[in-house]
C-alpha cells in the first residue's frame, strides 16, 4: 500500500508560479513511477508530468518548458514546479504513484489561476 498526500495548491495570478508537493508513505520501495495528473471542471483527468524510476520524465505538451517534475532521492516526496501559469492550468492536481500493478492517487489539491 502507498499513501499519497498533496499540498501547495493555491490561488495565483496568471504568470505566477507555484510548487506542489506530494509526500509518499507506506511501501515506497515498490513505486516504479510517480507523477501529476489534473482535472478541470467538466473535463477528463489528464497527465501533466511523470517520472520513472531510472530517471526519465515525460510532460504534457501544454506544460513543457513551464512545469518541472522532480523528486527526492528516497522517492519520499514528489514536486511539481509550475511557472508562467495560465488560467487554463486551473484544475485539481492529483499525485499518482504506480507500483507496476496498482495505481495510487492522492486526494488532490486545487490550483486556481486568475486572469
Amino acid at each position: 500500500q502507498v499513501h499519497l498526500v498533496e499540498s501547495g495548491g493555491d490561488l495565483v495570478q496568471a504568470g505566477g508560479s507555484l510548487r506542489l508537493s506530494c509526500v509518499a508513505s507506506g511501501s515506497i520501495f515498490s513505486i516504479n513511477a510517480m507523477g501529476w495528473y489534473r482535472q478541470a471542471p467538466g473535463k477528463q483527468r489528464e497527465l501533466v508530468a511523470k517520472i520513472i524510476r531510472g530517471g526519465s520524465s515525460n510532460y504534457a505538451d501544454s506544460v513543457k518548458d513551464r512545469f518541472t517534475i522532480s523528486r527526492d532521492n528516497a522517492w519520499n516526496t514528489l514536486y511539481l514546479r509550475m511557472t508562467r501559469l495560465k488560467p487554463e492550468d486551473t484544475a485539481v492536481y492529483y499525485c499518482w504513484g504506480w507500483t507496476g500493478g496498482t495505481d495510487y492517487w492522492g486526494q488532490g489539491t486545487q490550483v486556481t489561476v486568475s486572469s
